[in-house]
Formats: C-alpha cells, structure tokens, sequence
C-alpha cells in the first residue's frame, strides 16, 4: 500500500503534535545496505551516527516525502513510496520490526519501516538537494494542498498538455506532487476518464472531473485518517475506502455492473471500468 499526500502529511502532523524538542538518545538501524545497493543515493546520505545528540526541531510533509529537521541542520528524510509503517511507541511498549530506531532520552521511540520500495536518509540541509525525494515533493510539482494549486491553473498546466494523463500526474516530471498510482485510478473513475486519454482531449468538463476528483479523494483520505489499511503514528487505520483500484478485480462496477478490467499502463497497472471509462 503506497504512501501518498494525505497519509504522509497525517504522519508529519502527528510527528510535529509529539517530537519537537526531544533528543536523539541512540539509533538502530537494519537492511540499509539493501537501498544502498539499488543505487537510490549516495553512502554519506547514510550517515545515521551523526544525528545522535540532536534535537527534533519540526516535522513536514509535501507530496509523499516526510522531513524530520534537527538542530544543527541535520534532516531525516523518509519517502515511504511503496509502503511504510512509522510508529511512536512509548516506554515499555513493544516495538515494531523497523529499517530505523530512534530512541529519545525519555525513553520513547520512533520506528520507521519501508514494507515496499522507498529509502530513508539522513542528510545535512546542503545534500538535500541530492535528495530524488526531496527534489521532487519540496521543489517541484504543485500540491493539491498549496493555495496555488486552482481549477484556473490546473487547466493551463494540465489541459493544454498533448500528452496521456499519467506523467502529468504521477512521477518526477508532474505537474501535481503527492499523487501515486492508487489516487490516480481513484481520481479517473470517479470523472470517468481513461487513463490513456491525451490530456488536451478532454473536454473541460472532463478536465473540471479530474481536478473535483483529486481535491475530494485528497480531502477524505485527510479528514478519515488516510486510506483503508494505512495505519497512523499510534497504530490507528484509516477509513477512507478507494472508488477504484486492486480491491475491484474481478468485481462488477458499482455504478454500471461492468466487469472491473486490469490494464497495464505508465510502467504499472490501473483498474477501471470499460464502460465508464471509454478510450
């Protein structure tokens, strides 16, 4: 289950409710090597020993990415991607399995875990322009949160593209940071478009579907805690259940009774409706 917007800004929030102003007593790390090996980033952004003795400062989240700032500018920068479980545990708990421990000096600890593919870092205020994650989610793209991100702008940077929708939305290269795969099929169901439709063929009203849809799919995922099967900093699961995705295969469409179709598309696969969502 991917990490999107709404379940990494839960996460952030939560983080900046409860770290701000704790130390860093000590550090555990497990399987590191193994994101090093994919060639995701460089070693030295894996310097995890140099943070111990700094002080939480603020905790945000833009697009999927979290950023934990320390003192002394030092940062801890996590994108989950394709699945991650961050959890606070206090004293005596027991604690989840974990790629990093952090254990603050009254004995809570943050646990961070990547159940999928993603990398965690540790890294100074001037590597973080070395940062994939960071590049993408704090320095490009529009945030469906941003004030900026408007039906009038969406229009120009989305509706004039000659190009499929998936690269305007989804990647490195979007117009619109903090949307993966699961909000993308999401969002084209619910303004019945598919998903290989040239953004500049669209009709307005198609178009006004899709920026409706990814302001309503990113503001329930916010207010109900994030999607189904994400689970916040204290254990609690989200509540907000998809319009369209993995958990349709097979079934029959809630709006037509068309059989839901799996189709690959964009280096991966979405799921739609043949009927509602006509090429």
């Amino acid at each position: 289950m991917s990490i999107e917007l709404p379940e990494a800004r839960i996460f952030a929030e939560q983080m900046q409710e409860a770290l701000p102003g704790k130390r860093i007593e000590s550090i555990d790390s497990h399987d590191m090597k193994r994101m090093l090996g994919l060639g995701v980033c460089k070693e030295h952004l894996f310097d995890f020993g140099s943070i111990v003795g700094r002080t939480v400062k603020a905790i945000t989240a833009r697009g999927n990415t979290i950023r934990i700032k320390m003192r002394g500018g030092f940062n801890i920068v996590h994108g989950p991607e394709y699945g991650g479980r961050i959890r606070l545990v206090q004293p005596g708990e027991k604690g989840p399995k974990y790629h990093l421990k952090l254990e603050f000096s009254d004995s809570s600890v943050l646990s961070m875990r990547n159940t999928g593919m993603g990398v965690i870092y540790a890294l100074k205020d001037e590597h973080l322009h070395e940062s994939y994650l960071y590049k993408r989610d704090f320095q490009g793209g529009l945030s469906p949160t941003d004030p900026e991100f408007t039906w009038d702008k969406f229009k120009i940077l989305v509706g004039e593209e000659n190009r499929q929708l998936k690269p305007l939305l989804v990647g490195m290269d979007a117009f619109v940071t903090g949307i993966s795969n699961a909000t993308f099929q999401d969002v084209l169901f619910r303004a019945k478009v598919h998903p290989k439709t040239k953004a500049r063929a669209l009709s307005e009203e198609q178009l006004k579907g899709l920026y409706d849809g990814i302001q309503h799919v990113i503001g329930e995922r916010l207010k109900l805690g994030g999607k189904e099967r994400f689970t916040d900093l204290y254990g609690k699961p989200g509540e907000y259940v998809a319009a369209m995705g993995p958990n349709y295969k097979n079934r029959e469409c809630p709006n037509c009774g068309t059989t839901i179709k799996k189709l690959a598309h964009g280096g991966g696969h979405v799921y739609l409706c043949p009927s509602c969502q006509t090429e």
